[in-house]
Parts: structure tokens; sequence; C-alpha cells
């Protein structure tokens, strides 16, 4: 076993804690950005003025602004020392003379209060020179308006293994993106200091890249800039990238005024101005052998990207990389590209990319294992991974017999062979009500597709009474990083929990961070700071060994007491390191970590990106009403492995989290863009939590058991755990599988359901009537789907057809 994975006797990690900061959270008294802002005496508040043409060029008069009592300063691009861009692609100009989408900010307004800000930027002028304008995927594609590189992943022959399949069929897989609605909107706070630094409070998942970005705008080098991110109120990947413009606006308002400036964004301002999930559009052809095993898959994905570049490149890389799911599929030709929309930058979500590639694999298998003629789940398991098979992108799937034994054990725990039939029965007499029970799995790498990515720190300080300070380079969101990560040092230092405190993230403390995104927060983080823990006891073991009278390597830590093997009695360990201290020990260090065994090329899609998998599997149970198309889920069964927990609770919270938004985004939540030609052409028009369908007490799961899966040590991996953050989000599929389960239950044996996304109760409306229509039909042909090309001896079983979904 290696020393990063070896846990000693009775560790702190494993344990159920809760969150570090949970007290705080249930009494509101935890402290966000915007509290912080509040609390500063003489804060200026900054508003934007918006662009209402999705695309044209701008002439912005500000003087009326001044005009309104309390207005203080415009911003505009003439006020950038540095570099007037908030990317770092620099194809994002902080004050653009383009308007690229309805909302996009133009100019922002400081002002002694909120009020006034909002007062003067209604007052500013903006004179618009229309431009044409993208607002779909499809009006991208007839445009060929795209942006980045375009990226392909091959394995094998796809076009030969499809001519010799027994059975092909083709279609077109269309899907929204998603909000990530955090509780806390976009909020930094930058102050200038007595010495011309500045400090800046950001709601950032990455901020060294904060830092990065308010340095360049401010034309001064990074260590002029601090950068802390004290909590956040949910992110979601939204907090990426985005938040360094904000940051980087507040920083010149302080600049340029001398005074505390503040940005927050209201709802309406957050979700209008701000990335989503990337949409996919994608064209797909599936060859498979009479029995139902996969042998060729032909895709062309095109994700939008909205207006410009943010992280579609990565996303779409990841998409790529997940399109076979936990499937083998020998033969795939899978072409990738990004189009460029006049709508929101589109930017990283929980998951990135990855449930867009597995939305292609499992929409295919769902609606094609109506006509093999082979039940969903049994078709799924068929094509299962088996231990030496690699990933299209040449990866070994590690552990790969995980999928199955975790399949098995679900099977098992959901009674799924026993319900199944009862739900049979059920659906024979129920003429209008329709029950299902679907069972997905998942296969998610972990780890940074940008291998630079893939490295953390930690500065870790033990004062003289034996009491703990960690910084550590993750961010904490609501996800329990931090809880983790006390977790570690505890265990690492042989401590109680209450023994050590953790100081909020700063780049002054701990440099050069990466973002905490990619599921990857404990592993990088967790690493770093044991490394830094473990530099301190090999120092104070020493102490220990010489006032035990034993060798140093024979001194152990548990507990908060320090012993020598084989001698009675213990000294505490606050007494060992006073007497370190009195030796002249250093009691802090700088810890690092890097994740080992990475190998990627991006150029031909092909390498060991991932650490390793985690894998996962669901059963989902709803009931779909023929008369609405509204339905509930009536149960959800999930096994899933995150190696040795660091922290059970908190991983069972994640998981439970993750499912109930991936089925947000999988059923009910659909944003909308106005797509005329009219004034408002781009306007968002799902712009609150009224329009925006978001997941409810009424969409909870009657009943909701989460298992996580046993003897799942991972080698190499901090403790033996192994990330949990995005994976689970991806066993949302088997709510969606179900509803398309329970919607054929309308039709007609054979009948493949075509099921619009999001899966709204509207879709499933729709997607019952043309079931209806089938079973109607007296040869039960009607609304093929997805058409079928050929079989094996080049008979047409039904015309070339393409259907969305």
């Amino acid at each position: 076993m290696s020393a990063l994975a070896e846990r000693p006797a009775n560790p702190v990690v494993g344990l159920n804690a809760a969150h570090e900061s949970a007290k705080l959270h249930v009494t509101g008294a935890a402290m966000y950005t915007d509290d912080l802002a509040a609390q500063t005496v003489g804060t200026l508040t900054a508003w934007p003025v918006q662009s209402t043409n999705a695309h044209a060029k701008v002439t912005v008069d500000v003087a009326p602004a001044y005009d309104v009592p309390g207005v203080v300063r415009v911003l505009t691009a003439a006020d950038v020392p540095g570099i007037n861009d908030a990317g770092i692609k620099h194809d994002e100009p902080l004050f653009p003379s383009e308007a690229m989408f309805y909302g996009h900010a133009l100019v922002w307004v400081l002002g002694e209060t909120q009020e006034a800000a909002r007062l003067g930027a209604e007052a500013v002028r903006v004179d618009y020179e229309p431009l044409p304008s993208c607002i779909t995927v499809q009006d991208a594609i007839a445009a060929e308006s795209f942006q980045g590189i375009a990226r392909t992943v091959v394995r094998g022959d796809a076009a030969s293994a499809m001519a010799a399949s027994d059975r092909v069929f083709e279609g077109v897989t269309e899907f929204g993106g998603q909000e990530h609605f955090y509780l806390e909107t976009h909020a930094s706070f930058a102050i200038r200091d007595s010495e011309g630094q500045y400090f800046v409070q950001c709601s950032t998942q990455h901020p060294s890249e904060t830092q990065e970005i308010v340095a360049h705008v401010l034309g001064i080098p990074s260590n002029e800039v601090t950068v802390q991110s004290l909590r956040m109120g949910g992110a979601f990947g939204g907090k990426e990238m985005q938040p360094h413009g904000f940051a980087a606006i507040a920083a010149l308002g302080a600049k340029l005024t001398g005074r505390p400036v503040r940005l927050r964004l209201n709802r309406t301002q957050d979700i209008t101005m701000t990335g989503k999930r990337h949409p996919f559009l994608i064209e797909w052809k599936v060859g498979l052998t009479a029995d139902g095993m996969l042998q060729a898959l032909e895709a062309t994905l095109t994700a939008d990207g909205g207006w410009s570049i943010d992280l579609s490149e990565p996303v779409l890389g990841r998409a790529l990389c997940h399109l076979d799911n936990a499937y083998w599929i020998p033969n795939v030709h899978a072409d990738g590209r990004i189009a460029k929309t006049n709508k929101t930058s589109q930017t990283a979500f929980r998951g990135f990319g990855g449930p867009q590639g597995v939305f292609l694999i499992e929409d295919i298998l769902g609606r094609v294992a109506p006509a093999l003629g082979i039940a969903p789940a049994e078709l799924r398991r068929r094509n299962f991974y088996r231990q030496g098979q690699t990933t299209p992108y040449g990866q070994l799937v590690k552990d790969a017999g995980r999928i199955e034994a975790i399949w098995g054990e679900l099977l098992a725990d959901s009674d799924f062979a026993e319900r199944t039939a009862e739900i049979e029965a059920f659906n024979a007499t129920s003429p209008d009500v329709k029950r299902a029970l679907a069972i997905t799995p998942v296969k998610f790498g972990i780890s940074f597709n940008f291998a630079a990515f893939n490295q953390a720190g930690a500065l870790v300080h033990v004062y003289k009474d034996g009491s703990v300070l960690i910084n550590h380079g993750g961010t904490e969101m609501g996800q329990g990083l931090h809880t983790k990560m006390l977790q570690v040092a505890a265990t690492a230092l042989g401590l109680e929990l209450h023994q050590v405190r953790l100081a909020p993230t700063r780049t002054d403390k701990v440099p050069n961070t990466s973002a905490t995104a990619a599921s990857s927060g404990a592993d990088l983080n967790g690493g770093a700071v044991k490394n830094a823990c473990e530099q301190i006891r090999e120092r104070i073991a020493k102490v220990a060994g010489r006032l035990l009278d034993v060798d140093e390597r024979d001194v152990r830590f548990e507990g908060g007491r320090v012993s020598g093997l084989g001698k009675p009695g213990s000294l505490a360990f606050a007494d060992v390191v006073n007497a370190a201290y009195l030796q002249r020990v250093q009691l802090w260090a700088a810890g690092y970590y890097r994740t080992e065994g990475l190998h990627w090329n991006p150029e031909i899609m092909q390498g060991s990106p991932f650490k390793y998998f985690a894998y996962g599997c669901a059963a989902t149970e709803v009931e779909v009403d023929g008369f609405t198309g509204a339905y509930r889920v009536r149960r959800v069964d999930i096994v899933h492995d995150v190696g040795d927990s660091l922290s059970p609770m908190i991983d069972i919270g994640q998981i439970e989290g993750a499912f109930v938004q991936g089925m947000g985004w999988l059923t009910l939540e659909e944003l909308r863009w106005d797509t005329g030609d009219g004034p408002h052409r781009g306007r968002l028009q799902t712009q609150s939590a009224s329009t925006y369908k978001l997941p409810s007490f009424s969409e909870m799961p009657e009943q909701f058991h989460v298992r996580l899966f046993e003897r799942a040590h991972e080698e190499g991996a901090v403790y033996g755990s192994k990330a949990v953050g995005e994976p689970p989000f991806m066993l949302a599929f088997s709510a969606r599988e179900a509803i398309r389960e329970a919607v054929g239950a309308f039709g007609p044996a054979g009948h493949g359901v075509v099921l619009g996304s999001p899966a709204t109760p509207e879709a499933v409306f729709w997607a019952i009537e043309a079931a209806r229509a089938a079973a109607s039909d007296l040869d039960g042909s009607a609304v093929p789907a997805p058409a079928e090309v050929t079989d094996a001896a080049g008979d047409a079983s039904h015309d070339r057809e393409t259907v969305d979904a």
C-alpha cells in the first residue's frame, strides 16, 4: 500500500463529521463576500449597464449618469491601465465596443448606494448598430459560426464496423443547458491599501486565476494583488472562470476612487450575464450485433459555447472522453466542435462536459432497446467494460469489474426483479398511469484534462500550545472540502478534530492554486495537506523519541497523545510541540502534491488523462400520468464508489445533491431564449425561479436510499479515497430512462420512445401521444424512433430518418 493511501490506527478520516461551518450556516452567522462589504464604511456599489441587443456595435454616452445624485464614477474602457479583457484567451473585453449578447455589461456605474448606482446606469445612453446574430446551435451551424479547436476521438474503423453490423440506427440527440442557480450570486469586494496593494474578497473557485486577471487588467504584477475566498454559497462550476471580470471591475473602481468597491449581482443580472451548462446538438449513428453488442459509433458533437470560448474547449474534450460511459465500444469516430452564438458565454458546470457525453450513449441505448427486443437494463449490462479493456482514447479502464459488482449489489438492494414484475402487473391494469423502474451506471474520470492543473499546495502551522492552523489552495462552496481537509490534517498529525482549525483560502498563503473543480479538490489538496503535516510530524518525532527514549521510527501519534512503541505512558502533543520549539525545530511546513501517472495528447485525443475512474449505479422508479405528462419519483436506490471515504456523511450528502441536480437538468430545468426577429431577439426569457423550474421538495424521491460501495480502497489517492463531487450527477440518467420506459408502456411492444430534454411534463405528454399513436396503428410501425438504417442483409428496415430528442 502506498504511503499516500495508507491509514494509521484510529484515523479521523472515515468518521462522520459535521460540515465545519454547519452551525454558522443554519444560524445565519456565516459570512460571505457581500456581508464583508456591507460592514465596511465608505464602500461604493458597482452596477452594470446591460445591452438590450443580441449583437451590435455600441456607442455609450455616460455623461447623463453624472447628473444622478450619488453617482461617483462610471467605469469605461478608457479607464483600464492594463489589458481590457476578463478572459484567459483574450476574447472577453471587460468593456466591449461590440455587444455580443442580450444582457452584456457595457460599462459600470459606481454609486454611494445601490440605488444611486442603479439609477445612474439607467441614465446612461447607448446607441446600437445591429449586427447579424446566431441564437441557436442550428443558427451557428448554418452560418458556419464556430470557435476554438475542433477535436476528434478515433478508435478502430467505425465505418467498416458499421457496415458489418447486424443492426444500424441513426438519430439526432439535442439537449439544453442548465443555470447554476447557486444561492449566493457573483460577488466581489476590493480594497486598495495604504501601500497601493489590492485585497480582493471574491466568491471564486479559482482565486489564483482571479488574481491573475485582476493584475493584468490593472497592469500590475500578481504580487500586488491578494485574493481571498472565504466561502461560497454554492458555485457548481459557475464560479471557476466567470468571477474574474467582476473582481477586476471592483479592483479598478478601488484604484480610481481610492475607496472600497463592492459588486454583487442580483438574481436577474446573474442569470442574464453569466454562463450556463453547454447545450449540445449531436448527430449519431450506431451499429450493434443482433444480440445487442455495440460494434461502432459515429457522432458529431456540436457544443453551444455562447459568445466567447471560456472553458468550452476542455468541456468538449471531456464530453468526447465520456461518450462511452461504462460501455465497451470497439470502433468509434467522434468529432467535436464548438458553436459561437450570441448568448452568455457557457462555462463549467458540475460534470464539465461529462454529462453531455454520457447523455449520448444512454440516449442511444434507451432508444434502440425496444427495437432490439432487449430489456434496457440487460442491454446496458451486456455492454459493460470488462477487465483489460481500454477507452476510445486509449486509457485502461482500471477496476472495470467494479461496474458489474456495483450493478449486482444495486439489483439486490433495490429488489429490482421483484419490483419490475410488480410494475408490469400494475401497468397491465392501469391504462392512464404507468410506472417504470430503470437502472443506469456511471464511469467518470477524475483529474483535470489540462495536466498542469493537477497540483496543489498547503501551508500548515503548529503553534506552541499544540493547536494547528491549515491553509490550502482549495475553496469551500458548501461541498465539505474544508471539513475533509481538517480530517486529513488531524489524521496525519494524530490529533482530535477540535485541535485543528482552517483559515480562508488566500493567494498570499498558497500561491498558483488550481481551481477547485474536476472533483479533484480533496485528492489534490488532501495530498498537499498530508505532505505538510508529515514533514512536521517527522521533525517532532525526533524530539519525542528523545523524550520517550525510543527510536524516532517507533514514535506514534494518536488522539492528541504521543507515545513510544512498547513503552508505557504517553505525552500530550502540546508538550512535545513546546519541547520542539525550545529545541528550535521548525513547526510549520509548506506541503505540495502532484498527481502522478497522467499523460495526455489533446491534439490526437489519446493518452491516460485520468488518475482513476469513479463508478456508481442508480435505480429509479417513476409514475407517469398519461393525461398531463406529469410524473413523480417513487423511489431511488444508489450504490456509489467513493473509495475509502474521507467523510461518509459529507459524501452521502454530495451524492444526494448531485442526483437531484442532475434530475433537474434532465427533467425540469429549461432555458429559453427569444429566437424571433423582434426587438428582444436573444433575450433570456427564463430570468428567475418563477420561470425557470428548479427541483424542489415536490420533486424529491419519496424513498431515497444511498449506500457507499464497500471494499473500495483506491491505491494512490489520499487515504484511499475517491472523488465524489461530479460523478453522482450522472446517476440521474436513471430517472430519465425510467420516464422513457413508462412512456413506452403507453405504446406497443417494440416502440422506441424519443424523449425531449429536458423531459418536462409537456415533453413527456407529447411522447405519450406518439406512443398512443403507435399503439393505434394496426401494424404498430408508426413513429419509428430512432430510424433503423439497414440490417446485415442490406434490407432497408425504415427509410432514413433523423429524429430529434
